[in-house]
């Protein structure tokens, strides 16, 4: 069993930056694909970054292109999401999930969620 733990939330300015971490821990994870996600009250959850685990390769939701950043270091076991030029609507929890298959936005085909971590950007 692959359990994901995620750090680095809290609340910023709009305009500032904060950086999120996913740290696996359990199961070793070969391949597959490291995701994050956001949800806000009242709204569905959105696929906001994707990494690929063997390659590095990068996939990203249309509303944070260029602003936020997918990476990770293997040797740690994580994934990072820094996430620059906040503005408010990108308040919401963000959690990070694993997908052995297919880098997808389709949530319901990723599992062994994190907790969350909460963002707050204030006007």
């Amino acid at each position: 069993q692959v359990q994901l733990a995620e750090s680095g939330g809290g609340s910023v300015q709009a305009g500032g930056s904060l950086r999120l971490s996913c740290v696996r821990s359990g199961d070793t994870v070969s391949g597959g694909y490291m995701g994050w996600f956001r949800q806000a009250p009242g709204k569905e959850r959105e696929g906001v970054a994707v990494i690929g685990l063997q390659f590095g390769s990068t996939w990203y939701g249309d509303s944070v292109k260029g602003r936020f950043t997918i990476s990770q270091d293997n040797a740690k076991n994580a994934v990072y999401l820094q996430m620059n030029s906040l503005k408010p609507e990108d308040t919401a929890m963000y959690s990070c999930a694993l997908n052995k298959f297919s880098p997808n936005w389709s949530s319901s085909q990723w599992g062994n969620w994190g907790q969350g971590a909460q963002v707050t950007v204030s006007a």
